[in-house]
Order: C-alpha cells, then sequence, then structure tokens
C-alpha cells in the first residue's frame, strides 16, 4: 500500500507541473515543473517518506524504459533534423557529459556528508 501511496505522490507533482505549464504557459515540460517542486518540498521537510522512496526505488530500476519513448521519439523524427545532425550531436554529447558530471559531482557530496554525519554520531 505504501508503494501506491508513493506512486500517487510522483503523479500529483507531475500533475501539478502540467498544471502550472499550462496556466502560465512555461516551454518546460510538466515532469520537469513536478520534479523540481518536489525537490523543493523535499529539501523543506528534510527527509523522503517510506512511501515516495520505494515507488522511487522500483522506478528506477526500469529506469531505460522511461527513457525509451524519447530515443524512439528522435528516430521517427529524423528527418526534421536534415543538415543539423552536427549540433544534435554536439548537444547530446555535451548533455550527456554534463548530467554524468552533475551527478559525479552530487554524490560525491553525498557521500562527504553522510561520512560526516556518521562520524558525528
Amino acid at each position: 500500500m505504501s508503494m501506491l501511496r508513493g506512486f500517487l505522490i510522483l503523479v500529483l507533482f507531475f500533475l501539478i507541473g502540467e498544471a502550472l505549464r499550462l496556466v502560465f504557459l512555461i516551454p518546460v515540460s510538466g515532469g520537469v515543473l513536478g520534479m523540481i517542486l518536489m525537490t523543493l518540498t523535499l529539501m523543506l521537510r528534510g527527509k523522503v517518506s517510506d512511501a515516495l522512496a520505494s515507488a522511487s526505488q522500483a522506478l528506477i530500476s526500469v529506469l531505460v524504459l522511461l527513457i525509451m519513448p524519447g530515443v524512439v521519439g528522435v528516430f521517427f523524427m529524423a528527418s526534421q533534423f536534415s543538415g543539423q545532425w552536427l549540433a544534435v550531436s554536439a548537444a547530446l554529447l555535451l548533455g550527456t557529459f554534463l548530467s554524468v558530471l552533475t551527478t559525479l559531482l552530487l554524490m560525491k557530496q553525498m557521500v562527504r556528508l553522510s561520512a560526516r554525519s556518521r562520524a558525528n554520531d
């Protein structure tokens, strides 16, 4: 039951993000806006509920399936990118590099904070 509650929380933030996108005509995905709102909410609370953690863990295990629709969409829209492959390739490579670098830096910081909190206990 807690996993269902976690999925409902995720869907709620997604829907709030979509509503904000439609009301304010923001050119950003509703999912991205929802994740930003969830991040801010979790930062204010200072913890993640067990329900949200279990639902998120289940989604992480199938992350590749969540990314596939975007990859397939790019494949079928290939004709629209004719003459722009250099820019698209550069954006994909730079975006991938920056996301990996950001993940690395965040993980290093989290490990450092975790070790510091264990030393203080």
